[in-house]
């Protein structure tokens, strides 16, 4: 497997106090509705974690017989987010997106500008910072392409934690404030860059998402543990 993969979220350092303060009050809206289930209390009392290795471009291989290349979006660097009120089928669209890139056809700053129009317009609830992180840097971003680096995703099944369905069950009502529902995700990222590539590898994720009965879904952030 090479070790180039797109950065995850899991096992980061956010390191920032300001970045902790950030990620507590998302945290505290999701705790209004998860109340005090342990696996995502976490998101507001977690202690730092250790820093995730940097991951480094492939190098251009001579082969002749290159892996599949995984599929990416044509002629945008993040597709538009669904229209749809339903936080599942929404959090499966952003989990694909999340897990796809084209450093060969972007920049990093367009990709980042195509994941910030699937994000909340509500500022109290908006987590970037989780969701930013799911990005390489912009030096990192440039030497991926220049090895034509890029990775397409397949997703499979989407559903509430057990934790998020047993605390609604208990709180009906604790949901109404804010509107935000976690949602785990798993599925398959592909990778390739030039020459070569990585065969589907198997991920989970699970997304804060903010649907109000009157809009469409919008996505607040990553929360940094997966919740079964």
């Amino acid at each position: 497997m090479p070790k180039n993969r797109f950065p995850s979220a899991r096992g980061r350092r956010h390191g920032a106090p300001s970045s902790v303060l950030r990620r507590a009050s998302i945290g505290g809206i999701v705790l209004a509705v998860l109340l005090a289930v342990a696996g995502l209390v976490a998101y507001v009392t977690r202690a730092e974690s250790p820093a995730a290795p940097k991951a480094t471009p492939a190098p251009a291989s001579s082969s002749t017989s290159p892996s599949p290349a995984a599929t990416t979006h044509a002629g945008v660097a993040v597709v538009a987010p669904p229209r749809t009120t339903d936080p599942i089928e929404f959090a499966k669209a952003a989990t694909k997106v999340l897990w796809t890139y084209d450093t060969r056809s972007f920049s990093q700053a367009e990709h980042m500008a195509g994941l910030k129009r699937w994000m909340t317009d509500e500022k109290k609830y908006a987590d970037w910072k989780s969701v930013s992180d799911q990005v390489p840097t912009p030096v990192l971003w440039s030497r991926m392409h220049d090895n034509g680096q890029h990775a397409g995703a397949t997703v499979g099944e989407g559903h509430f934690p057990q934790a998020f369905k047993t605390a609604l069950a208990q709180d009906p009502g604790a949901i109404t404030e804010a509107y935000v529902y976690a949602v785990t995700v798993t599925g398959k990222q592909s990778i390739a860059w030039k020459g070569s590539g990585a065969g589907a590898e198997s991920r989970s994720t699970t997304l804060a998402v903010q649907c109000r009965p009157d809009r469409d879904c919008a996505l607040v952030g990553v929360l940094p543990n997966v919740a079964p």
